[in-house]
């Protein structure tokens, strides 16, 4: 039986993942509708990715704690901050909610509301770049809440976006995003043969990324 908070926590996990799905998509499409250049259809979807990112994290994070990515659940539970079984449940939410984001943003631009990516996202140096743009992301996590949990929020939004032009990969970062990603034949797209090794360098990467901060922050790391 669930509980209602984590009801809560979990419809809050599906939203913020589904409409991140949308933004990330949905600006692609749109950017690329309005220009064939390859410089502004980046750039447009790197501002509208990282203020509508900035803007969900407000929204959610004192509910779910604005995770919208199970790599992020992931360290919450190594550091025992979510059991296992809120994970589990997590991850579930944050895989349907971008799935389902992905079909929405396909209807809304007129398209067929499931594709399958065409778009080769491959080489050992885009799966290391996906290893760099999640430890980045989670050491801004980790990091910034020591300071201020709401500036988290900010602080992740451009660090994604930064994520967008220092990374060869344009930085994922997240394993639900980028399974959703799969099924949007569009500039922000990914083939799905591409999309496992995505996912592993990024569960490297973050977990690389809590031991570095455990130890510079003096933090307890727990490895079991």
């Amino acid at each position: 039986m669930i509980n209602k908070k984590l009801i809560r926590k979990l419809l809050a996990e599906f939203v913020g993942t589904c409409f991140l799905v949308m933004i990330v998509i949905g600006s692609g499409i749109m950017a690329q509708n309005l220009s064939s250049d390859q410089l502004s259809v980046l750039l447009a979807n790197t501002i509208a990715t990282g203020a509508g990112l900035t803007a969900l994290i407000w929204i959610f994070i004192s509910i779910s704690g604005a995770h919208f990515n199970p790599a992020v659940s992931l360290i919450m539970l190594l550091k025992k901050e979510l059991t296992f079984k809120e994970f589990s449940y997590f991850s579930c939410f944050q895989f349907a909610g971008g799935f389902f984001g992905a079909i929405l943003v396909n209807i809304m631009f007129g398209l067929d509301p499931v594709q399958i990516s065409e778009n080769e996202r491959s080489g050992l140096n885009i799966y290391f770049s996906e290893l760099i743009a999640t430890f980045g992301l989670i050491i801004t996590i980790l990091g910034v809440r020591k300071l201020n949990a709401l500036a988290v929020a900010p602080a992740v939004g451009l660090y994604i976006s930064a994520g967008y032009w220092f990374t060869s990969s344009t930085s994922f970062a997240n394993p639900a995003v980028t399974f959703a990603r799969g099924f949007s034949d569009t500039f922000t797209g990914i083939h799905p043969g591409f999309i496992l090794p995505f996912i592993i360098f990024q569960i490297i990467g973050a977990c690389l990324a809590m031991l570095f901060m455990s130890l510079i922050q003096n933090d307890e790391v727990d490895t079991n």
